[in-house]
């Protein structure tokens, strides 16, 4: 009997964890969505093309590598002991894994779309989900994370907190994603003389069905971060709930009902709780996911405008700074005096979140520097001319309108 209730354990602890992976991975289309409605009509095949072949690449990286580094676990047995222990609990550990792994090469293809070689960028990305991801990841979540967090909890309170990864996946991939678009440049025609001028999108139905099928997938990036059902909590769904919505709303006041600023404010707001998504309290949920928005809609004017750098999806302030500002903020709202669960500490929050940064500049710097030294990282300014699509895939996302 007991045999059989431990079967059944891990019977559904799989079936959740898969639920959990499949919805994340339903989130890359959204990434996908969101890229092909921001950028211009000669780019989107090549968004679509993008984030699929990052997404196989990551998969095969991350499992011969990148999931050995970060949680010194091999799949190189025979398929029956692969079963044996668990009915495959670490097998599909693995694929909901991936999906936060893979979620940094898509990070990145919205800040440097429209003008990036493709192959470059492919290469970049496994680079980061072979081994720059999972070192970082060993580090808070994984094999590596008992010395770190010890220290942490010795020196500054407790160990670092983020439960859904808004530092460990959306901030490192903003903050790798800054060099590359630094290193890339500009678009052609986006900064004239010093002045913005500011290119078009594509398609605002695209950009929010992006938005849409983010939202909808965060669910099991979220609520399935417990890995097994006895982990799950109520508290982390109504608290994404609270964030999403909050910052839509804030969105949309500050960016006068921009919809580009709405649908990327509900994604500002779930980045936000994810660190703290299960220790908050519903109403600071919604404060933090509401000023993740702000730091979105400010941080995008802020940066395109002021700093003339031509992030296209705008993935630095909206994973990056956002990202920094979810960790920070778990150790905020997460005390027990604003209604929190408590076990986090300030101090750690801001140290983990801090490092993150550190780690991210600095390999982006030096992954995306040697790439250009190497093979170059920017379509010739003719194949930009005529887009990403024709360029690199010789077919444009409209080949009918051609027929004559």
């Amino acid at each position: 009997m007991d045999m059989a209730v431990e079967s059944l354990v891990h019977s559904g602890d799989v079936l959740f964890l898969m639920l959990g992976a499949v919805m994340v991975f339903a989130m890359h289309a959204g990434f996908a969505f969101l890229e092909v409605g921001t950028v211009r009509r000669k780019s989107q095949v090549n968004a679509f093309v993008k984030i699929l072949t990052d997404w196989s690449v990551s998969t095969v990286v991350y499992f011969a590598v990148g999931f050995p580094i970060a949680y010194g676990i091999h799949f190189f047995h025979p398929a029956a002991d692969l079963l044996a222990a668990d009915q495959g609990y670490q097998l599909v550990r693995f694929f909901f894994l991936l999906c936060f792994a893979a979620c940094i090469p898509a990070i990145i293809s919205g800040g440097i779309a429209e003008r990036a070689k493709f192959w470059p960028q492919v290469a970049a990305g496994a680079v980061f989900a072979a081994v720059i991801y999972p070192l970082f990841e060993s580090l808070i979540w994984g094999q590596n994370s008992s010395g770190l967090q010890a220290f942490f909890e010795q020196n500054l309170g407790a160990p670092f907190h983020d439960f859904a990864g808004s530092v460990v996946v959306h901030s490192m991939g903003g903050w790798l994603a800054l060099p590359a678009i630094i290193i890339l440049g500009a678009r052609k025609g986006r900064f004239v003389k010093g002045q913005s001028r500011a290119i078009p999108i594509s398609n605002i139905p695209f950009l929010a069905l992006g938005s849409w099928i983010l939202a909808v997938g965060w669910f099991g990036f979220n609520v399935m971060s417990a890995q097994s059902l006895t982990g799950i909590s109520g508290l982390v769904a109504l608290n994404s709930l609270m964030a999403m919505v909050g910052g839509v709303l804030f969105a949309l006041v500050a960016g006068r009902n921009d919809p580009g600023f709405a649908h990327n404010g509900a994604l500002a707001g779930l980045i936000a709780i994810c660190a703290g998504s299960d220790i908050l309290h519903p109403i600071a949920a919604f404060v933090v996911g509401g000023i993740g928005a702000l730091i979105f809609v400010y941080g995008f004017q802020w940066e395109q405008e002021k700093l003339k750098i031509d992030d296209v999806l705008g993935v630095w302030p909206l994973h990056g700074i956002i990202g920094t500002w979810g960790g920070i903020a778990a150790g905020i709202f997460g005390y027990p005096l604003l209604g929190g669960l408590g076990g986090v500490s300030f101090l750690s929050q801001v140290a983990g979140s801090v490092l993150a940064i550190f780690w991210a500049v600095a390999m982006g710097t030096l992954v995306y520097g040697a790439l250009k030294k190497i093979s170059g990282i920017r379509l010739q300014e003719e194949e930009e001319f005529r887009g990403a699509d024709l360029s690199i895939h010789r077919i444009d996302a409209y080949p009918e309108e051609h027929v004559k």
